[in-house]
């Protein structure tokens, strides 16, 4: 079975200075955006990873264990261009695409969705459809990336955790998932709901679910349950925490764009 595309499809995989969505950075993103005509291109990008330390911004330093994980450390981006720098070229390759990834639902996407708007980029990677390979794989077969590679596609993934390798060994899983069952869906959209990425939720990390008629519901704390926009009527005092919060800032923003309907 082949992949059916009605649009392009990106593949990406990103490395970072470690795991906390909201306050981590990219060191590293590749991508493989592969289009309908069965064309594709692809790049990858180391990044110096920046922020802001009393006002002014200094490289972020990458955890030991994030070293250790992808072999990438501070004195190799020193000379690599920021995000900031590179995000207008990386949102004309996510604009009008899909997006898929290994267990990017859950890291990755909403990691760079983060990049994206801390470098004031205006995409909004929830409205594509989202397609996770390793959902595919858990249900089939659960293991990780490289027992994937290796099970679907007989080969050893040498370089596992550079973001490159990953990319494009998640390609090749997802291609040949689809030789393998006849009973997982071809296109996007379809792949999509198979691999649970329908739009349950109104961010990317989970806070915000949306209840049987698509409004934004709490899915944690107090008001867990609760429609957000009747929470923020009550409670506007809520809202002023939520905002001083440790939440991601896509989160927050879904959070603004309700708290100012409840004034309109």
């Amino acid at each position: 079975m082949k992949l059916q595309l009605t649009r392009p499809l990106v593949f990406f995989d990103l490395e970072t200075t470690g795991l906390n969505i909201g306050t981590d950075r990219i060191v590293e993103i590749s991508y493989h955006k592969v289009y309908p005509d069965g064309t594709a291109e692809g790049k990858t990008l180391r990044i110096k990873p920046m922020m802001s330390i009393l006002g002014q911004e200094q490289q972020m330093h990458i955890s030991d264990e994030a070293s250790a994980v992808h072999g990438i450390h501070d004195e190799d981006l020193v000379n690599c261009p920021t995000f900031v720098e590179v995000a207008p070229e990386l949102a004309k390759v996510f604009t009008d695409a899909d997006i898929a990834g290994y267990n990017s639902n859950h890291f990755d996407l909403p990691l760079l969705a983060e990049e994206f708007l801390r470098a004031n980029i205006q995409i909004d990677l929830m409205k594509c459809h989202r397609i996770d390979v390793f959902t595919i794989f858990q249900r089939k077969e659960p293991r990780n990336l490289t027992a994937a590679y290796q099970f679907y596609c007989g080969k050893d993934l040498t370089q596992a955790h550079s973001a490159n390798a990953d990319t494009m060994a998640t390609y090749e899983v997802l291609m040949a998932q689809l030789e393998r069952y006849d009973d997982v869906p071809t296109t996007v959209a379809e792949l999509q709901e198979f691999t649970g990425g329908r739009n349950e939720f109104a961010d990317f990390a989970g806070r915000i679910a949306l209840d049987k008629e698509g409004i934004e519901i709490f899915n944690f704390g107090k008001y867990k349950g609760m429609r957000v926009g009747d929470v923020f009527r009550r409670d506007t005092g809520y809202y002023g925490w939520l905002m001083n919060g440790d939440f991601p800032q896509y989160t927050k923003n879904v959070f603004m764009r309700i708290y100012l309907s409840t004034k309109g």
